[in-house]
């Protein structure tokens, strides 16, 4: 599965041996990965490939749990990121999705254009209803994408995770509220 944008391309993790390393550039910065739930600092080759593996085998079957996308610049055949749909509840019409940037390719665009590229996928091709997405106190970037697409502040998950001390602000987005 493969979803093109005018700038990117969102495609499986592993379509390319150099994910490896792009993710790894990419996720080895503490400034983008101290916004993340479970990833490791340093963040290493043999941390890119066991999560390279992990998502080929959630994409397996018919109706996948989760869809896990590297974000690929067209202009320089480099994975500058990760966005997923996961937690993928069909009978309940419901999902979460959570992203990252590569911190270098930040503030030109790219996460409003792949978190509309995963939107469209989950509500016009999954057929959701509903789009769930936490962020960490202290990530108003992250905040503001998701707003600007219509989400909406639902509450606040204090000391949500063990690896985290922020207080996790949980977003909701409904088909209809949907702002493309």
């Amino acid at each position: 599965m493969k979803i093109e944008t005018e700038r990117l391309i969102l495609r499986p993790w592993g379509s390319k041996k150099t994910d490896w390393k792009d993710s790894v550039e990419g996720l080895n910065n503490l400034d983008v990965t101290k916004w993340l739930l479970v990833v490791p600092n340093p963040y290493r080759k043999k941390d890119a490939l066991w999560w390279i593996n992990h998502c080929k085998k959630n994409a397996r079957g018919k109706k996948p749990k989760s869809y896990e996308f590297a974000i690929e610049l067209k202009s320089e055949g480099k994975v500058i990121g990760g966005i997923s749909m996961s937690s993928i509840k069909y009978d309940q019409g419901k999902a979460s999705t959570g992203y990252w940037i590569n911190e270098k390719y930040h503030r030109q665009g790219y996460g409003s254009e792949t978190l509309k590229a995963i939107l469209d996928f989950a509500f016009n091709k999954l057929n959701l209803r509903r789009i769930e997405a936490g962020v960490f106190e202290g990530n108003p970037s992250s905040a503001k994408l998701l707003e600007k697409f219509g989400a909406k502040k639902e509450g606040v998950k204090r000391k949500n995770c063990i690896c985290k001390a922020e207080n996790e602000i949980m977003y909701g987005l409904l088909r209809e509220e949907y702002k493309k």
